[in-house]
C-alpha cells in the first residue's frame, strides 16, 4: 500500500508513500510502554522532562542516495549505515501478515502524520505537517531485542497506514479521537481506550522541537538509533511519516494478541460522530466523511 488519497475541494490526490521516510515515537501515551511490557527497555533513557517520550524509531527508510555520491565510494558507505530490513516497505491498507517464528503480535493504535521536511546543510530546519491518518504500528512482543525497529518491521504487510488521509489545517487536530478495534468470531472488541489525539504527551509545537532535536541529535544508544544518519543515507527526503505514539490498551487489548482471521481496526475521527456512530459504521462496512479508517485482516 504506497498509495494513499487525500480529498479535497472535491477532488482525489494521490500521494506515495515509498519515497518518504518513516519512524515511531515511543512513549508518547502515559502508561502504554508499562502495559506494552516495553518500559524495561527504556529504564537507562534520560530525559529532560518525565513526560518526554523516549526515543524515535524507523520503521522504513527509502533506499535513495544522493545523485552526486549515487555511483561512488561515498554513495556505498551512506547506503551501508542502513539495516538492510529498514528498505523494505512494510505498509499495507488492507493486509499483516504474521511474522514467521513468533507468537505475539499486538495493535499499536496511533495517528501519523506526513509532514514535509525542510533541509539547510545537512540539518533538518522545519517540519510542516501536511495530512494525517489512522496508521497501526504493529509491534512483535518479545525479550532481548535491542533495538526498537526490528520488532516493528518484518517485511510486506508489516504495519497499515489508512488510505483515506486527512489535510492538516488550523486547530483540526483538537476536534479528532482515537479507537481501535479487534473483529473477531463476528464481534468488535475495544482494543484501545477511545482516546483524544490531544491526549498525547507530546503534541503540536512541543512534538514538532523534541521532532526537529531527536532527527538531529538522536545516538545510537540502548534502543534508539541514528536516525539522522539513516536520513543523509536516503538523500534528505522531503516527506516524513512519523505515527506519534500507541494509545493504552483496553483491558481486552492488553491481554489480547492477534490471531490469523482477525481484523485489525484504527479509526481516526471527528468529535462530531459519537462513539456509536463509529462502530456502526465499522459493522456496516461503511464510510463517513472526516474519518480515517485503517481494517487490516491478519494472515499467515
Amino acid at each position: 500500500m504506497e498509495n494513499v488519497f487525500l480529498r479535497e475541494n472535491g477532488f482525489m490526490f494521490k500521494i506515495d508513500l515509498r519515497d518518504a521516510a518513516c519512524f515511531g515515537v515511543a512513549g508518547n501515551f502515559t502508561g502504554h510502554l508499562e502495559q506494552a511490557g516495553e518500559a524495561e527497555s527504556f529504564k537507562d533513557v534520560k530525559t529532560s522532562d518525565a513526560a518526554a517520550p523516549k526515543a524515535l524509531f524507523p520503521t522504513y527508510i527509502p533506499n535513495e542516495i544522493p545523485k552526486q555520491v549515487r555511483d561512488g565510494r561515498a554513495g556505498a558507505a551512506a547506503a551501508s549505515c542502513v539495516p538492510a530490513f529498514l528498505n523494505v516497505f512494510p505498509f499495507d491498507a488492507n493486509k499483516i501478515v504474521f511474522p514467521k517464528g513468533e507468537e505475539k503480535i499486538q495493535i499499536e493504535p496511533e495517528m501519523a502524520i506526513v509532514f514535509d521536511a525542510n533541509w539547510r546543510d545537512g540539518a533538518l530546519t522545519a517540519l510542516e505537517p501536511r495530512f494525517f491518518g489512522a496508521s497501526n504500528d504493529v509491534s512483535i512482543r518479545k525479550e532481548g531485542a535491542l533495538k526498537i525497529s526490528v520488532k516493528k518491521n518484518w517485511g510486506p504487510s508489516s504495519k497499515g497506514f489508512s488510505g483515506d488521509a486527512i489535510k492538516v489545517e488550523p486547530g483540526i487536530f483538537g476536534r479528532y479521537r482515537i479507537a481501535s478495534y479487534l473483529a473477531r468470531g463476528g464481534k468488535l472488541f475495544e482494543y484501545g481506550e477511545n482516546s483524544p489525539v490531544t491526549g498525547y504527551s507530546y503534541f503540536g509545537k512541543k512534538l514538532n522541537d523534541w521532532l526537529l532535536d531527536k532527527f538531529n541529535n538522536q545516538k545510537n544508544e540502548g534502543p534508539a538509533e541514528d536516525v539522522h544518519s539513516y536520513l543523509r543515507a536516503a538523500g534528505f527526503p522531503q516527506k516524513i511519516f512519523v505515527s506519534v505514539g500507541a494509545t493504552r490498551y483496553s483491558p481486552f487489548g492488553k491481554e489480547n494478541f492477534l490471531q490469523a482471521g482477525d481484523d485489525s481496526i484504527v479509526v481516526l475521527y471527528p468529535d462530531s460522530y459519537s462513539k456509536e456512530k463509529i462502530e456502526e459504521m465499522i459493522l456496516s462496512g461503511g464510510q463517513a466523511d472526516g474519518v480515517s479508517l485503517l481494517r487490516q485482516r491478519v494472515v499467515l
